[in-house]
């Protein structure tokens, strides 16, 4: 493809895009701007009853609820204030077998 094919196919693409926009937003300036198509005749929205909602219930946390093992919201750094980690001991291991003969000794020369 030739440089001026492409430079034509780029410009093209750019007008198809630049007349989709246009076309969007004269479609935004034309509505009327009730909303969507569904919404209620009064404008509203949301819930249907009036007024503030009631407070929720505070109380203890729940009898299932444990304490946390570090705290995060003190100073300090939280590698420091985690207990060391029990680290099971390693398997034991069976003696190693030899599979190769005895061990070349140096002749002095």
């Amino acid at each position: 493809m030739s440089e001026l094919a492409l430079l034509g196919l780029i410009a093209a693409l750019h007008l198809v895009a630049l007349a989709g926009g246009a076309v969007l937003v004269i479609a935004m300036v034309r509505s009327d701007g009730d909303g969507p198509s569904g919404a209620a005749p009064d404008g509203g929205g949301g819930r249907d009853d009036a007024g503030p909602r009631p407070p929720q219930p505070v109380g203890p946390p729940l009898p299932d609820a444990s304490q946390a093992r570090v705290r995060l919201r003190e100073p300090g750094r939280l590698a420091d204030r985690l207990p060391d980690r029990h680290h099971r001991p390693a398997p034991a291991q069976p003696a190693r077998q030899g599979t190769r003969g005895a061990p070349k000794t140096r002749q002095p020369s």
